[in-house]
């Protein structure tokens, strides 16, 4: 079972390699700057991920997912629109409160 930081990030590489229109690998100053981490952070943790064979990590070229890693981020953004239906739907929540705290649901 992957740790709330490694589905974090794997959640965040996908979602930024989604909206590059090439297949350009996502840097470690994107990852930093969505994550609020510093650069030497992300590096490590790609290292990580890397060693995990969840992403694949080319110094100064940035990071891509390994089909491991993608099946792990949609599962990962799965559970958390689920979890934005549930809130919205089921528990009345306005749109605007939702994606916070389906954020911090979305690990459990």
């Amino acid at each position: 079972m992957a740790s709330l930081t490694v589905e974090n990030y794997v959640k965040t590489i996908a979602l930024i390699a989604a909206r590059n229109e090439e297949e350009a690998a996502v840097s470690t100053g994107e990852l930093a700057q969505a994550l609020r981490v510093s650069p030497g952070t992300v590096t490590g943790m790609l290292k990580t991920l890397s060693e995990a064979s969840l992403a694949t990590y080319t110094p100064y070229e940035g990071a891509r997912l390994t089909v491991s890693g993608q099946r792990l981020a949609l599962k990962v953004i799965r559970r958390h629109r689920l979890l934005e239906l549930f809130l919205a739907r089921t528990l009345e929540m306005s749109w605007d409160e939702v994606h916070e705290e389906a954020e911090h649901m979305e690990h459990a």
